[in-house]
């Protein structure tokens, strides 16, 4: 529409220029690319769609992770600028047109609660514990489970992998799981798809696993993940990161670092929601612990992150040692269920009533 618009200015000479005219014809145009425009709005537009986005732009962006309209709609223009080298009124612009394509307004309640009814969840095969998450563990949330080490977070993680491609009917379904200390076990995850009847091969191939060797590897593996999504259209149930603050805690060290790692943490955090809002994950972080010997009263394990990880986590479930080789987990933060704790056994097919 606008080289068609170009065409007709050069094309007016001099001699035959009719102001009129003129202004009618670009009126016309103009209104012909807004209807254009409002026709593709509520439709499943790609990013070639969006204004300033040419082949090259969208290969551009494609490659860095921002391949779809949303992925452009919660971009910053920084981030546009960095992938395609435009100007900042440009990037802008195409994030303003990303947004109004998406309607990224305000909405009502029932609006959010039609939306929630696409949540599903995942469950732990443990009734207590599905029934203190309202189920099991949500997609499009981010659950952090801390505890300290041999609790059984790995073993849970292992767990809802596996439960996750259980459900039958599903077109591609995939799980992506980020080791970050070398705990990904392809044994325990034949032990349990075999106890519940399921094609071990099967399992073990849509479950794709990357070792990160350090935090900027790890924070890589999640924008490699979206690449994947998209391009091999992966239906993907679960994401795990085990564990969520290793690298981070062991190449920051002293107080002196520590603004920084908070600040790639966060960064991280928000990459991982952004995944589980916008694709409907279950995203499941464990964390590791410090011990405060300050804290005389009470239990002073304490998830490592602070106020940073807490905050993004969207349920939060302290994970400890009971009696005779017990666990027991407790739901201590959630946005809308009740603290709450359940014990039970980890044995070869899962998790067992104690």
């Amino acid at each position: 529409m606008k080289r068609q618009q170009q065409v007709f200015e050069e094309n007016m000479t001099t001699e035959e220029f009719d102001e009129e005219k003129f202004r009618e014809e670009k009126a016309a145009l103009e209104q012909n690319e807004e209807l254009s425009i409002e026709k593709k709005k509520g439709k499943n537009i790609t990013i070639n769609d969006l204004p300033g986005i040419g082949p090259a732009t969208a290969e551009k962006l494609t490659a860095v992770g921002f391949g779809t309209v949303m992925a452009i709609a919660v971009a910053t223009p920084g981030e546009i600028v960095e992938a395609t080298g435009i100007s900042e009124a440009g990037a802008r612009k195409i994030i303003n047109a990303a947004r109004d394509n998406l309607d990224m307004g305000f909405e009502s309640g029932d609006q959010v609660m039609r939306k929630r009814e696409r949540v599903l969840k995942i469950s732990t095969g443990h009734k207590g514990f599905d029934a203190m998450m309202a189920g099991g563990f949500e997609t499009g949330a981010i659950t952090e489970v801390y505890a300290e080490f041999g609790a059984g977070k790995t073993q849970i993680g292992h767990m809802l992998a596996v439960n996750a491609l259980s459900v039958e009917g599903e077109e591609n379904p995939a799980v992506f799981y980020i080791d970050t200390e070398n705990t990904f076990r392809p044994e325990r995850i034949k032990q349990l798809a075999t106890a519940k009847g399921m094609d071990v091969d099967a399992v073990l191939k849509k479950i794709k696993v990357g070792r990160a060797y350090n935090s900027d590897h790890q924070m890589l593996l999640v924008d490699k993940i979206e690449e994947m999504i998209t391009q091999q259209n992966l239906n993907v149930k679960l994401i795990v990161v085990d564990s969520l603050t290793a690298h981070f805690r062991a190449e920051f060290v002293g107080r002196g670092t520590l603004a920084d790692r908070q600040q790639k943490i966060n960064k991280h955090m928000h990459a991982l929601l952004k995944l589980a809002d916008m694709y409907n994950i279950c995203v499941y972080v464990t964390n590791q612990v410090m011990s405060k010997p300050d804290q005389f009263f009470g239990d002073p394990t304490q998830a490592i992150g602070g106020h940073i990880v807490g905050h993004a986590s969207t349920f939060r479930i302290y994970l400890r040692k009971g009696k005779k080789g017990s666990r027991v987990a407790k739901l201590v933060d959630s946005p809308n269920l009740p603290e709450a704790e359940v014990a039970f056994y980890v044995t070869e097919g899962g998790l067992q009533d104690v």
